[in-house]
């Protein structure tokens, strides 16, 4: 019987000979001479296998983390490293993964696309952690908050760059993280210093 990586791997190929919609299990069956039910085995549906590609790209980012100089690297860098390592193990195949996000993106498909916003909370939180992100209370739901909203950004613009090596996406990433930096240190050098400052106006005790 075939792995399941198998089954993602014919799937995905698939789709780029013809189409992600066009794409049905039993033609992914076909392709590694097997039964739906085994299919059925690894993957109870299509969509499945759309989150089981995705799962590689967090693999793939995590496994940038482990490299001996990353710990080195500033905050913003590991950042970059960890979403450009992202969006690298999906780009040989960047034409079906567009077309995966397209099709969750229809009207009518709630069903999918409440995990599908679940398991984009998942892979910030990975990549906060791969990051070595520790900030809490107010600062790490803005951070978290602004981090999503980077993360979907430059993969909308990944999507249709066709710079090679995904360049002109890098150049972006590296802007949005150089902006939300700039905006983190603003905002809580601000708020350090009205603390500092209430602290110093504060009635003295008797």
């Amino acid at each position: 019987m075939a792995t399941a990586d198998q089954i993602v791997n014919a799937a995905v190929e698939l789709g780029e000979q013809k189409s992600w919609e066009a794409v049905r299990l039993h033609d992914v069956a076909t392709a590694l001479g097997i039964t739906l039910d085994d299919v059925r085995a690894h993957f109870r549906e299509k969509e499945d296998i759309v989150d089981a590609w995705f799962e590689r790209a967090d693999s793939a980012m995590l496994r940038v983390a482990q490299a001996p100089n990353f710990c080195y690297l500033t905050p913003r860098q590991r950042l970059h490293r960890l979403i450009m390592a992202w969006l690298g193990s999906l780009y040989p195949y960047r034409r079906t993964t567009r077309q995966m996000i397209y099709g969750k993106l229809e009207p009518g498909h709630i069903h999918i696309q409440v995990p599908g916003l679940m398991h984009i909370s998942r892979t910030v939180q990975w990549m906060r952690e791969a990051a070595g992100r520790d900030a809490t209370y107010f600062r790490r739901a803005l951070e978290e908050t602004g981090l999503t909203t980077i993360y979907l950004t430059a993969f909308i613009h990944w999507m249709n760059d066709n710079s090679a090596g995904a360049i002109r996406t890098s150049r972006f990433l590296d802007g949005c993280l150089a902006m939300a930096e700039n905006l983190d240190r603003a905002i809580f050098t601000a708020r350090r210093a009205g603390e500092g400052e209430g602290s110093e106006k504060a009635p003295q005790g008797t």
